[in-house]
């Protein structure tokens, strides 16, 4: 079992306005920084308490190394004050959720496989995998260029993280790690629905080529 180093007993307070700050900014990974990982497993009913009072629940994962907050469900009580949502709602074009529904059965078959814990793909994988749900195009590098795109968005969303070139030598294709909090975000309920959805998603395509 991995040891993290211990947090000075004087020190809880200032370790749990770090947590909140960098939990708020977005999500936290074990990876990057281990102390800092040590310090919210430790203190994680204390943050969970903190972040209770802002309407907000910590979403922790210890086996896959990530914890970020999420917006409580809204309370039935119409007479109770509405907090304003401090963690946003943010709307996802066709293009980057069909991505995100693609990459989470990705994980599904990964995992099945028994494989190593990181799953890899390069930028031509994501590109060959996505491009048979989207309307045809006969510019070539116009399409590429729109799903590079749409892969920049997620990286920004954090559900990819950009490699870097092992090498300086001759250019590699640029790869990227599909990070597994992802499946806090795609549910097993959603991924058992995974065939409707991208039947329904490829109508939609179709529909936006014939208008």
């Amino acid at each position: 079992m991995e040891e993290y180093e211990q947090i000075p007993a004087s020190a809880p307070n200032a370790n749990l306005s770090v947590l909140v700050i960098s939990l708020l900014k977005g999500v936290l990974y074990q990876e990057p920084d281990a102390k800092l990982w040590g310090a919210l497993l430790g203190l994680q009913a204390s943050v969970r308490d903190y972040v209770s009072v802002l309407g907000l629940n910590l979403m922790l994962d210890e086996a896959e190394g990530y914890a970020f907050l999420r917006a409580k469900p809204d309370l039935e009580d119409d007479e109770a004050p509405k907090l304003p949502r401090l963690v946003a709602r943010r709307p996802l074009s066709y293009p980057v959720s069909l991505l995100l529904a693609l990459l989470r059965k990705k994980i599904a078959e990964f995992d099945a496989g028994g494989g190593d814990a990181r799953l890899i793909l390069t930028r031509d994988d994501l590109v060959e995998m996505v491009r048979v749900f989207l309307p045809d195009s006969n510019n070539e590098a116009k399409l590429i260029d729109q799903i590079e795109t749409h892969l920049n968005k997620i990286v920004e969303l954090g559900f990819l993280r950009k490699l870097k070139p092992v090498s300086s030598g001759q250019a590699a294709p640029a790869t990227f790690e599909v990070r597994r909090i992802l499946k806090a975000f795609v549910d097993a309920q959603w991924l058992a629905d995974f065939d409707t959805r991208l039947a329904a998603y490829r109508t939609g395509a179709e529909g936006e080529c014939d208008e």
